[in-house]
């Protein structure tokens, strides 16, 4: 049944022909019973004929099958055909121009000629009965209310349908903005990314270079330092190298050398300090370490400290009054868990999908890009008891 119905709504005038043969049919039979010893049985024909190819033809030119339906109407009058069958297709193009986002003019000649037809048929071919005045008039608004519904269903209908065009014109647009503010977003996000981890890295050559000098200055003197500076230097320098594979899959564009030295970034030691820092602000948050800490990849380490960093602001911007935190480290044996979590009213559903419909939620956006670059994992969203909950885990080596 569902492929019949898809069938008729992609073909609407073969529909509309179908329903023509029906109306043509019947209007002849009507004529051939009904007024048996008519005087114009052709023009009676021609008529249906025509009337048949309105309602064939509405919906692929409504504007002209309205002028032919009126042409068609005068014609009645002019040669005495009195009302048959094939009139219906005037209540079917009346409605049919009503809905269609055409001309006005066209909206208006329907609702006109469709108020005024009851009325000229009753003057051309009224009532013989002197005493039925009365009836007439009653006759006449009963013969004018259907055209008047017609036009009003279609132009509701045509107006409804303008409504839910403009909705989904302006859901499209609202979506493809959103779309784009999210990839600004991860564009300039990665862009300052890739600054950090480039800091990171001139950070370990220029320790591999302090390294080196130092060994190659004490290398006669005292043979065990020079030993261990250059261990220090090969673990320094596959370390850079890992942080360099990640820096060039990050897309950089219109960006400047920027002058000045580099600095060693953030690192999980300086959580610690963080959260004191937000203590200090008035924010109570607890703090704890569970396992063996250890010396991170880099990466890593700047990646727990801005996670750990986004989370608090987000806590202190949307907590809402004496909200609290808590701020959750665990060392595993091939990774590093991250937890926060508050105790406040938590972000609004749009803070944490898809970046936001508003154009808000970049810090969570950035929080999944730095999570992927070191191949690790976040979960972020409401607790079940109140409050916001943020999960990472960041594995010690990068994913293949």
């Amino acid at each position: 049944m569902q492929r019949l119905y898809d069938f008729l709504r992609r073909h609407p005038t073969g529909v509309d022909g179908f329903w023509a043969l029906v109306l043509f049919g019947f209007s002849l039979l009507w004529v051939g019973s009904t007024y048996p010893s008519v005087d114009h049985p052709v023009a009676y024909g021609v008529v249906a004929a025509l009337f048949s190819l309105v309602l064939a033809l509405r919906r692929r030119a409504p504007e002209r099958m309205l002028l032919l339906t009126v042409a068609l109407g005068l014609a009645q009058l002019a040669l005495d055909l009195e009302p048959f069958p094939a009139d219906f297709a005037m209540f079917v193009i009346v409605y049919t121009v009503a809905v269609h986002d055409g001309p006005r003019w066209a909206s208006r000649l329907a609702l006109a000629g469709g108020l005024s037809a009851a009325t000229l048929a009753q003057l051309r071919w009224p009532v013989e009965d002197p005493t039925s005045g009365p009836a007439k008039v009653f006759f006449t608004i009963i013969m004018t209310v259907p055209f008047a519904l017609a036009w009003v269903l279609g132009d509701s209908l045509r107006t409804r349908r303008a409504y839910f065009a403009q909705l989904e014109e302006r859901a499209s647009r609202l979506e493809q903005e959103r779309e784009a503010q999210a990839k600004v977003a991860v564009a300039a996000e990665r862009a300052r990314i890739a600054r950090e981890l480039h800091d990171v890295v001139a950070h370990n050559v220029s320790v591999m270079v302090v390294q080196a000098d130092g060994a190659a200055y004490v290398m006669d003197s005292s043979p065990e330092t020079a030993k261990q500076a250059l261990e220090t230097i090969s673990t320094t320098g596959r370390q850079a190298l890992a942080e360099m594979r990640r820096l060039l899959g990050i897309l950089r564009t219109g960006e400047h050398q920027e002058a000045g030295e580099y600095v060693p970034q953030p690192d999980v030691g300086q959580i610690e300090d963080l959260v004191e820092q937000v203590r200090g602000a008035g924010l109570t948050v607890d703090f704890a370490i569970e396992g063996s800490p250890r010396p991170l990849p880099s990466g890593v380490e700047l990646t727990a400290y801005r996670i750990v960093q986004e989370a608090l602001t987000n806590t202190r911007k949307h907590g809402g009054p004496d909200v609290g935190a808590s701020v959750r480290l665990v060392y595993f044996d091939d990774g590093l868990g991250l937890l926060v979590e508050d105790d406040g009213r938590g972000a609004p559903q749009e803070m944490y999908e898809d970046g936001g419909a508003d154009g808000r939620g970049h810090g969570l956006i950035g929080m999944r890009e730095r999570v992927g670059m070191v191949g690790g994992t976040l979960d972020a969203g409401p607790r079940p008891g109140g409050g916001f909950r943020i999960s990472a885990l960041l594995p010690l080596k990068p994913a293949h």
